[in-house]
């Protein structure tokens, strides 16, 4: 028996174009199937299919093509795409129907768990009706990529949808499925991870920028779209908007979300093709707290450096927000409490509102609390009135706070919100019968008696810190502390530094010792703390002199922690008696004292009334028996030194290190 032959056709051609498809070295082997058919085998080495975004992918289709009962061509194989974004047909199984009588070209795609179904009219091959099942988001990449700048980290679509390839666009509608969607882009401000949802969309890219317009509901999943951090709940959270991208540049010329127990906002986004956030206006906001917070404000908080451990109310409002600042916000509340976990802040009973614009004027508000803690000062009930004028909030009236049992007044104060930099505030305080027990009690100090009061006639925001022109002066011990050259840098963050001068005058030592139990002293107490650095409230630097220069009587406990905290010890009589004669005596007069300490980093340069031999004097004796302290550590680390501040005071015996 004579064994069959096979003879293939081998058609070669430099490139091949059908609408929306070109292909450049093209080799075609055609040949029996040995089945009644042809064995078709198609190789083209660059395939650009501009519509999906694909260029420069191999292209291997490899089946047979056979005719059945109803004369329809039916192709059934493999194609193979080189170079697929997310591993697109990298090795999928493919069948094609082709009936002529229903004038019909059905394709159906398979790889893995991954099914595309299409359907095209022959008289109109740029029209498809697609189903698509399990697809890899990455597999749009390309497509993608012909709109925005975007990366597509993961998830999968399915779909029904209608499609028409129009020169090197598309026009695209139908119903989709989204899971586990995630997505970001260059600059980090427009993100997605963990998406769930579904909806209708519309996309047309034929004709100048890409429009999209999306109606979908979501069910979980984080998204980012500039300052706005949401996690999504799981129960339906509405979103619909339209989109312009052109370029890499995405704008949502509408935007609407509606999580129902939470947030719902109505606005326009925009970002620049690296996806920096260029527009960020929300025409209505309103928030009920504190799942809003919970799910859509802590990030946005946390640039404000505020970190929010309880919130409670609603609150209605708009913010308009461009690349070079702020230029409108509004908000009204009928109940509000915010309390910082940090302890700086807590509102209790806010109620009204503001309404800000950087140009023209708007309505005057007002806005009241039933008490506001600042910093661990509670203040009580207020009232205020403001009114935006050409970009600058203002005060209407003065406003007058009850706070520690006196009063603060606010006068006159301006704000211009819209300033990155320079001059943001300036106003004027008076402080007037602050109690300073209440104070200390407050900022967990001993109580002390006294009061506090002062001016400031001019308080600006700079930059990012607070100055304080003028002074306030603290009426405590007998005598006066007085404050000058108060500055307070970044008061929002997690490490404010606080600085300033301090002048002391005429404080009563006995009034003193009494309360922070160091041991009695009598006689006047003079000296200035100057060139103070407080960062979060904790000392790194100062100049510190103290004198009591008019003499006075000092007990043996309150001897022996002076001479503890200068690291030294007794001299004269007390060292030649080695303390036999000490014991004979409950007080001892002397003539001065002096201390002086300089904080440098985390070494206090110590000092006294004057050098004595290798070390120096800080208290000269009066009287028999004849007593002197002299300190010899002149260099003391600053933990030390307050740990025997700290036990002197709490009545234990310091120890020297």
């Amino acid at each position: 028996m004579a064994t069959p032959t096979r003879a293939d056709t081998l058609l070669e051609a430099k490139s091949l174009t059908v609408p929306g498809l070109h292909l450049q070295t093209v080799t075609a082997r055609i040949g029996d199937d040995m089945a009644g058919g042809l064995h078709i085998q198609l190789h083209a080495g660059q395939m650009d299919l501009p519509a999906m975004g694909w260029r420069r992918l191999g292209l291997t289709l490899d089946g047979d093509l056979q005719r059945d009962a109803e004369l329809r061509w039916i192709f059934d194989g493999s194609i193979r795409l080189a170079g697929g974004q997310g591993g697109a047909l990298g090795n999928s199984h493919v069948r094609v129907l082709l009936s002529d009588a229903a004038n019909t070209l059905q394709v159906v795609l398979t790889q893995g768990k991954t099914q595309v179904s299409a359907a095209l009219p022959l008289d109109q091959p740029t029209h498809a009706q697609l189903r698509l099942k399990n697809l890899p988001l990455g597999w749009l990449q390309g497509l993608l990529s012909t709109m925005w700048s975007g990366h597509v980290s993961g998830g999968q679509l399915d779909a029904d949808l209608a499609l028409d390839v129009r020169g090197a666009g598309i026009q695209s509608s139908g119903d989709f499925t989204l899971s586990n969607a995630g997505f970001d882009t260059p600059a980090g401000t427009l993100a997605g991870q963990g998406v769930n949802g579904n909806g209708q969309f519309n996309l047309d890219s034929t004709e100048g920028p890409s429009q999209i317009d999306l109606d979908a509901s979501l069910h979980g999943g984080q998204l980012l779209l500039g300052s706005i951090y949401a996690e999504l709940p799981n129960q339906t959270t509405q979103l619909g908007l339209h989109a312009t991208a052109q370029h890499g540049a995405f704008e949502l010329s509408r935007l609407h979300v509606n999580d129902a127990d939470a947030l719902q906002l109505d606005g326009a986004l925009a970002f620049d093709a690296k996806g920096n956030l260029q527009k960020l206006k929300l025409n209505r906001i309103h928030a009920i707290f504190p799942a809003a917070y919970q799910r859509y404000g802590k990030a946005w908080a946390s640039t404000l450096g505020l970190h929010v451990a309880n919130i409670k109310g609603q609150l209605t409002g708009s913010i308009d927000l461009r690349p070079d600042g702020l230029r409108g916000f509004a908000f009204t509340t009928d109940g509000l409490d915010v309390t910082d976990a940090d302890g700086r802040l807590a509102v209790d009973g806010l109620h009204g509102g503001l309404d800000w614009s950087a140009q023209g004027d708007r309505p005057a508000t007002r806005l009241a609390w039933r008490s506001l803690k600042f910093y661990r000062v509670l203040n009580g009930a207020a009232q205020s009135n403001w009114q935006s004028r050409n970009g600058t909030l203002s005060l209407l009236q003065p406003v007058e706070v009850p706070v520690l049992q006196g009063q603060l007044r606010i006068g006159e104060l301006e704000w211009n919100p819209a300033a990155a930099k320079g001059q943001r505030l300036e106003t004027s305080l008076a402080l007037t019968g602050i109690d300073m027990a209440t104070f200390s009690r407050a900022m967990g100090w001993p109580a002390f008696p006294g009061t506090l009061g002062g001016a400031v006639p001019s308080l600006r925001w700079v930059d990012d810190r607070f100055e304080l022109q003028g002074g306030l002066s603290a009426s405590v011990f007998g005598g006066f502390v007085d404050i000058t050259r108060l500055s307070l840098q970044q008061p929002f963050s997690p490490s404010p530094v606080l600085s300033g001068d301090l002048h002391l005058q005429k404080l009563d030592l006995a009034s003193i010792t009494s309360v922070f139990d160091f041991g009695s002293m009598t006689g006047p107490l003079d000296g200035q703390v100057s060139d103070l650095r407080l960062v979060d409230w904790n000392p790194v630097a100062f100049k510190a002199s103290l004198l009591a220069g008019s003499g006075g009587r000092i007990s043996q406990r309150a001897v022996n922690n002076l001479t503890a905290v200068g690291g030294g010890g007794s001299g004269g009589l007390a060292a030649g008696l080695q303390g036999a004669v000490l014991k004979l005596f409950k007080t001892f007069g002397y003539k001065r004292i002096g201390l002086n300490c300089t904080l440098q980093g985390s070494v206090c340069q110590m000092s006294g009334l004057g050098e004595n031999g290798d070390g120096y004097t800080i208290l000269e004796g009066s009287g028999l028996p004849r007593l002197q302290v002299i300190g010899h550590q002149a260099q003391v680390d600053w933990p030390t030194l307050v740990r025997r501040l700290r036990d002197a005071i709490n009545g234990n015996a310091p120890e020297i290190r």
